[in-house]
């Protein structure tokens, strides 16, 4: 090629789930099924209720056409009973922007926030799409340390030692990909009040919000007045209703954060398409007790993996888990994570993310997801790492 490429995006790593996917042509095929840990996609359809109402607005034509940039204001408005119910918010339909999943509600937020040169403070392990992001934009992610003792809940005192006058914002995902570890709301609150005194933004992504045991509330920021001064909200209904292939995110921030966020909004994507802004106003008005099964569901998943996965005798150890994941340091020591997720394809058939993707200094780890392993798998599953650390040195 004889164009020049932008080296702030040359520089970035491959896409890992791509990456890994890309080992399975090579896999020996030793009989054995693959056992995919990899990507977090439930691996449950869509409510058919919801499929067939969706069905039926195939043949209107308004649903091939623009919405506002914001997305439909009825919808905009039953996300808002939404939010009522589940964070006693009482939120305005200009408090939101509906986007092409949660990755594209980050980016608005960023580049609302943000110039080239400033500085974001990420928990690690990141999500690896955030740490992406921020490179390919110029702008420094600075890593908060991951913390076994403290199972990968944030330190707020630890993060206010990383901020300089070049901070914009604060992120956070809870719970977290890649631990599965869920935030407090008490250290949720910590943050945001060092936010607010420190006069930078807090963003937090709660993509997997419906996946906290017993439907608990993930906290009470909403409910402070000034909200909207410090904190973001980067949300998404994909992994809530199954809809991951409609990108169902959104931006919850004050209206004037969203009312200058739509400038690059409509450069961007223009809006979120109807159909998904469809489903989306189906499933809040509709499908809570779908979601609460659901949520149950994982809830037996993840507890059965970590109950026979901590059981004597397994050398791979569980970090921290919740949600839909674990994060498990290897015992294969100075092997990269990509050299140990490799050997788990190759000699046990299980694939799964290395830790380095979610930041540096985590090579003895690795990401697994609970979303496409049914629980009747699972205990297959940990045999496999228990002969995979026995067998192999």
């Amino acid at each position: 090629m004889t164009m020049k490429l932008s080296p702030q995006i040359t520089g970035v790593h491959t896409p890992p789930i791509t990456e890994v996917k890309r080992w399975l042509a090579e896999r020996p095929d030793d009989g054995r099924e693959l056992i995919d840990l990899c990507q977090a996609v439930p691996d449950y359809a869509p409510a058919a209720d919801m499929t067939a109402h969706l069905a039926g607005l195939l043949g209107d034509p308004l649903t091939s056409r623009y919405s506002p940039d914001e997305g439909l204001p009825e919808v905009r408005g039953a996300v808002c009973d939404y939010y009522g119910r589940k964070y006693g918010a009482q939120l305005s339909p200009d408090n939101f922007c509906l986007t092409i999943g949660a990755s594209q509600a980050f980016w608005l937020a960023i580049v609302t926030l943000c110039s080239a040169g400033d500085e974001v403070i990420v928990q690690a392990p990141a999500y690896f799409d955030h740490p992406m992001a921020l490179e390919i934009l110029g702008i420094r992610c600075v890593y908060a340390p991951f913390s076994e003792e403290q199972r990968g809940i944030p330190s707020p005192a630890a993060i206010e030692t990383l901020i300089t006058d070049r901070t914009r914002a604060l992120l956070v995902v809870s719970p977290s990909n890649p631990t599965g570890a869920i935030t407090p709301p008490g250290t949720l609150r910590q943050l945001f009040v060092l936010a607010k005194r420190r006069n930078i933004a807090l963003i937090l992504d709660e993509t997997y919000n419906e996946f906290i045991p017993e439907g608990a509330r993930p906290h009470d920021l909403f409910s402070d007045p000034t909200w909207g001064d410090t904190f973001v909200q980067v949300a998404s209904f994909g992994k809530t209703y199954a809809l991951t292939g409609y990108r169902a995110g959104q931006l919850v921030a004050s209206a004037y954060f969203i009312s200058q966020a739509l400038k690059a909004q409509d450069t961007m994507a223009v809006c979120q398409p109807r159909i998904t802004q469809q489903a989306i106003m189906y499933g809040v008005n509709h499908l809570d007790g779908w979601v609460a099964t659901n949520c149950d569901m994982m809830c037996r998943r993840h507890d059965l993996f970590r109950q026979l996965f901590i059981q004597p005798g397994n050398r791979f150890r569980l970090a921290a888990s919740g949600a839909f994941f674990a994060w498990v340091r290897h015992p294969f020591g100075t092997s990269s994570g990509r050299e140990v997720a490799k050997r788990l394809v190759d000699e046990a058939a299980i694939l799964s993310l290395p830790g380095e993707v979610f930041g540096p200094g985590l090579e003895g780890y690795l990401r697994l997801a609970f979303g496409n392993i049914k629980e009747s798998a699972i205990p297959e599953a940990v045999l496999r790492f228990r002969e995979l650390s026995i067998n192999r040195n």
